[in-house]
Formats: structure tokens, C-alpha cells, sequence
């Protein structure tokens, strides 16, 4: 489905404190989604001047920071900070650190998808340890990895309405999830998320930031230094397919951290030695420089030996069997105008793992898009062969 983006007539942080507005008018609990991350800090200042003003309830707020474990110092410690903000003005925050399930790249090697945040029994080899305030314990979760965080959010905000920082400019997926807003039953309508900033593009982010003169954690500055761009400038979940690529500078910009997490996850060191590689979907020059000499790859061929010759191999346990159904149907359905240039998108998505689909709606959008370009270079080409 394509995308229409439409102009509006006011700027963006009007457009978010209404929506915000909007969100308080209904009267019921409002849950804040913070972690910590830019777009967050954005979002919960908003709602923090909104009460500082008086314009809604600090007692209709409660703030949900699902602590993932492997987290930069710096985004802890603006945690802290924002939690004493927050309880100050007589809102609720909530400091979760569950055995949560978390997607992870580096896990797929090993048959799974998926870690486990402060998995019991792994005590010694946490991370960190949590904060003395930390809530440990939810009757949602009758056993470890039970659900993920965002499922364990949808469940616990269902007497109200959830606001999240998430943003459209992000990425392809984010955008196309936005995008179906409205489109009736099991869409994100049928939720009760909100996402009062899902409009701002990275520009509005930081001139926010900087207009406002908000503290933001140093591990941004840290990536920066080190060349990461400012549009890739992301700190989540360090094993997932979003945070992978800044795993990898870690072992540099903070020696003490790498320590830890190398001793939670003894895969992360692939990060360093095989980050331009496949097995991080990554398609850069550098892999293209090592793979120059050899012959161009039938993706195609490699796609349908990994779906229906050898699944067993790529798909061994039940949480990967999803994942095979939907790549199997994809390549059933649309293998007939897909291009080798696709197909080797497919099998560097299904060799580094793909939990959540997030690769594959990206995929299906660019199969489709390609084929209506031809089809319409095609159309004009016949147009002007028949004058």
C-alpha cells in the first residue's frame, strides 16, 4: 500500500500538544511509553510542560519505562532524572525489569529469535543491576519471555490509552503502520495507542531539543564521533534489528559496557567481525568490494532452497515457522516479477531472522513499487510507439 503524505496548515509541536489535549479530554488513565530515546524525551517533555501549565492532570498520568538491560549509562541515568521529574509533579512512573522477550539477530544463530531481559537464574550475568525502585514482578507474566514488552504494554494499559514516540520518518515499516490508521477491524485503530509525534521528521526532533535546551543521554554524541549519521542516530534494544548496527561501536565508545554485554551475549562479537555481511542484511561497499570477484549469486535459487528444499535447516523451531509461512507465501505469490535485486533482500531477511515481519512489509512495498514503475515505463513506451 502506498503511502500519501498531505501537508497540514500548523507546525508539528502544535499539532502534538493538541493531540496530547485530545488524549487527556477522554478522562481515562493516560500511559506514557518513555525510554529514554530522543523521540521519547521529545514526547514526555511535552506532556511534563502540559501539567507544569496546568492545560491536564498529573494524576490521570501513568509512566511505563520497561527497562531492556542492556542500555547505555547514559540513557539510565536520564531515566532517573525524568522519573524525579515526573513523581514531583504527582504523576506515576512505573520502572519494569521482566523477564521480557526481546528480538534478537545474534540469538537466531543459536535456533531462536528472541532473549530474555533479566531472565531469572542468569542473575550473575545480567548487565547491570536494576534500580531498588524497579517493579521485578507482574501477574501478566506467569513465566519467562511469556510475552514481549510491547505486548506486555498492550495488557497493561487496556483501561486506557497509551502514548508512544514513534515517528513515520523512521522507517519504511513505520511509515506503512501509521499509514493504516482508520483502515477499520485489526488495524492499530483497533488498539488504544496513540502517537501524538508521528509526524516529525529527525530535523524536528533536534531543533526541539535544542530549542528547548533538553538534556539528551551522551551515548547519541558517542555514535556521532565515531561516524554514525545523524539519521541512524538510534538507541534500542542492542541485539534487535533496529539497534544491531550500533552494537558494533560499543567495544569503543565505552569499554566498560562491552564488557558486560559480551559476557550476556557471547555472540556479539560477530557484530565486529561480520557487521558488512549477509548476515546483517547489510548491502555495503565494503561487502561488495569482498564479494567482487566472485560470480553474481542466484538469489532466486538460494531463496527457494532455503523455503522449500532445506526449511528445516532455516526454520527449525515454532517461532521461526511463522516467519517460513509468510516468506513461503511471498515467494509463491510475487516471485514472477521480482528481480534478483529482490530476491536477495528475501534471503538476507531470512538468513539474519525477521520475528516481527518488519523486512518483509518493507519488501512487499518495494516488489510492488519496481513492478508499477516498469509497468508504467512499459505503458509509455508502447503510448509512444503507436503515434
Amino acid at each position: 500500500m502506498a503511502v500519501k503524505r498531505i501537508e497540514g496548515t500548523i507546525d508539528v509541536v502544535t499539532a502534538a500538544r493538541q493531540r496530547i489535549l485530545n488524549t487527556f479530554a477522554n478522562g481515562v488513565p493516560v500511559y506514557l511509553s518513555f525510554s529514554a530515546g530522543k523521540d521519547s524525551l521529545c514526547l514526555a517533555y511535552l506532556v511534563y510542560s502540559l501539567i507544569l501549565s496546568g492545560e491536564i492532570s498529573a494524576k490521570q498520568l501513568v509512566v511505563i519505562f520497561i527497562d531492556e538491560e542492556a542500555i547505555y549509562d547514559s540513557m539510565y541515568q536520564m531515566a532517573v532524572r525524568w522519573r524525579k521529574r515526573f513523581l514531583s509533579v504527582g504523576a506515576e512512573f512505573r520502572w519494569y525489569c521482566l523477564p521480557v522477550r526481546q528480538s534478537s539477530i545474534l540469538h537466531y544463530l543459536q535456533s531462536t529469535e528472541s532473549w530474555i531481559t533479566w531472565e531469572p537464574g542468569k542473575e550473575d550475568c545480567w548487565v547491570r543491576q536494576p534500580p531498588p525502585f524497579a517493579i521485578m514482578r507482574s501477574p501478566y507474566l506467569t513465566y519467562p519471555g511469556e510475552m514481549n514488552y510491547q505486548e506486555f504494554c498492550m495488557t497493561i494499559t487496556r483501561d486506557g490509552i497509551q502514548i508512544v514516540g514513534l515517528r513515520g520518518s523512521e522507517s519504511l515499516q513505520r511509515a506503512k503502520l501509521l499509514a493504516n490508521i482508520g483502515l477499520g477491524k485489526g488495524s492499530i485503530t483497533s488498539s488504544n495507542c496513540q502517537y501524538p509525534i508521528y509526524d516529525w521528521r529527525d530535523s524536528d526532533i533536534w531543533l526541539f531539543i535544542k530549542e528547548h535546551n533538553l538534556d539528551f543521554p551522551d551515548a547519541y554524541i558517542h555514535l556521532y564521533e565515531v561516524g554514525v549519521s545523524k539519521r541512524q542516530l538510534r538507541l534500542c534494544n542492542f541485539f534487535g534489528s533496529e539497534g544491531i548496527a550500533g552494537l558494533r561501536y560499543i567495544a569503543e565508545t565505552d569499554p566498560d559496557l562491552w564488557r558486560q554485554v559480551e559476557k550476556r551475549e557471547p555472540n556479539a562479537y560477530l557484530t565486529l567481525l561480520y557487521w558488512d555481511s549477509e548476515m546483517f542484511k547489510r548491502r555495503t561497499r565494503k561487502r561488495r568490494e569482498l564479494e567482487g570477484n566472485e560470480p553474481a549469486k542466484d538469489y532466486k535459487a538460494e531463496c527457494r532452497k532455503m523455503l522449500f528444499e532445506e526449511n528445516q535447516k532455516y526454520f527449525s523451531i515454532p517461532s521461526t515457522r511463522k516467519t517460513w509461512n509468510a516468506y513461503r507465501t511471498f515467494y509463491i505469490r510475487n516471485s514472477a516479477v521480482m528481480t534478483n535485486e529482490h530476491f536477495r533482500i528475501m534471503h538476507d531477511a531470512m538468513l539474519a531472522g525477521d520475528p516481527k515481519l518488519r523486512s518483509l512489509r518493507a519488501l512487499y512495498t518495494t516488489v510492488y513499487k519496481d513492478y508499477a514503475d516498469v509497468s508504467r515505463q512499459n505503458s509509455s513506451r508502447k503510448g509512444g510507439e503507436a503515434k
